[in-house]
């Protein structure tokens, strides 16, 4: 995989900082992503940033079908030639963010997992995403920025505890996987790397009706995080009951709390008295 420079160079390439491109170099880095996603030959998977293809036609030698996303039409252009033999593989020229995953994915029968280099713009949005679509997808095994995969992992009371950690923690189990260092990329980024795995909980702590209003509730009070529970949900411009404390006291939330030190779970007790 030393190769990729020379073979960038060849078709006239550079890596685009407008997409956040880094080509990963190192193939036993490739190989441990590959076997931390577990794939079987039953698998349909969705790759997003294939890049030169490298981690394309390797999945496709054990997944059923990989469906590779890239916004970057020349790289796509590359691509379509690299895997025109390979009949399990199709390249959506497209960007990630805009694709109907309901549509891309009617066909297939069962759910389908992903295997991403997340561009470091786009993580948390398409995070976001893949929630809100999570009954088309089975688990993900994403290589995304460490201190991304830290505030999705992050437990209550520290900085990195916001909302992407709360709201990630009440539907999934995180785990993170292993540390990538810049070397393994073609540019090298100026951050470790993280491969974390997400499996959706059996029995998710958020109602799906109830999901944007626990949302706006989390995002409402973390995005006063230094001030009080109380004084921050003033602050939030959510609708709220006269009998506000006592409303948190019967919860058994203090409501001279600050709201980065709320557990998950007392989030959904929050979200819960206030929606009635």
């Amino acid at each position: 995989m030393g190769s990729i420079r020379k073979e960038l160079s060849e078709y006239g390439l550079t890596p685009r900082k407008r997409w956040g491109q880094h080509f990963l170099v190192d193939r036993n880095i490739l190989n441990k992503i590959i076997r931390t996603a577990e794939i079987t030959n039953e698998d349909v998977v969705l790759e997003v940033g294939p890049g030169l293809g490298e981690m394309t036609l390797a999945l496709a030698r054990q997944a059923k079908r990989v469906i590779a996303v890239e916004i970057d039409p020349k790289l796509a252009e590359i691509l379509e030639k690299k895997v025109g033999t390979t009949p399990n593989v199709a390249i959506i020229r497209k960007d990630i963010l805009k694709v109907d995953f309901q549509e891309l994915f009617k066909p297939v029968d069962h759910p389908i997992k992903v295997v991403a280099n997340l561009p470091y713009q786009i993580s948390t949005p398409l995070l976001f995403r893949f929630i809100e679509s999570r009954k088309i997808f089975s688990a993900l095994t994403l290589t995304l920025q460490k201190e991304v995969a830290d505030r999705m992992g992050a437990p209550p009371g520290g900085k990195a505890y916001g909302p992407l950690s709360v709201l990630v923690q009440s539907v999934a189990d995180i785990s993170i996987c292993f540390i990538i260092k810049p070397s393994a990329f073609f540019p090298p980024p100026k951050v470790e790397s993280a491969v974390i795995r997400l499996s959706w909980k059996e029995k998710p702590m958020i109602a799906p009706e109830q999901e944007d209003w626990f949302r706006g509730v989390v995002k409402g009070c973390l995005g006063y995080r230094r001030k009080t529970l109380a004084n921050a949900l003033k602050h939030s411009e959510l609708p709220l009951p006269e009998n506000l404390e006592e409303k948190l006291e019967g919860i058994g939330i203090d409501p001279r709390r600050r709201p980065e030190t709320l557990s998950v779970r007392e989030f959904v007790d929050l979200a819960s008295v206030l929606r009635h």
